[in-house]
């Protein structure tokens, strides 16, 4: 059980079930979306998010996320990104200067 929390992001050690105990719904509140979307600077506020996340702005791995309740695990925070065809996500990258040149044409 300990394993498959950490799996999920909830609790943040694997040794023994003492961490379970403590679980409680903001643990799982934390992993939402939006708010590792608001953690990892992708937008300034969490309401940004949603919105952004409800307009098709955003996918994890190689599918578009539309529902802010999506819960993301450890393996599937690193793969949280913009849609190809996103103008936001075009914006942020040009400001950043990280927009490449296969990408100035599209």
């Amino acid at each position: 059980m300990a394993q498959k929390l950490y799996e999920m992001g909830v609790i943040n050690g694997r040794q023994g079930l003492a961490p379970c105990e403590k679980v409680n719904v903001s643990a799982f509140a934390r992993r939402r979306l939006p708010v590792l979307m608001q953690k990892m600077k992708m937008a300034e506020t969490i309401k940004d998010a949603v919105m952004y996340i409800e307009q098709g702005h955003v996918k994890v791995g190689v599918d578009t996320v539309t529902d802010p309740a999506f819960h993301v695990t450890r393996s599937m925070e690193d793969h949280i990104t913009w849609v190809r065809v996103s103008k936001i996500g075009k914006k942020v990258k040009d400001y950043r200067d990280e927009r490449d040149d296969f990408e100035i044409f599209e």
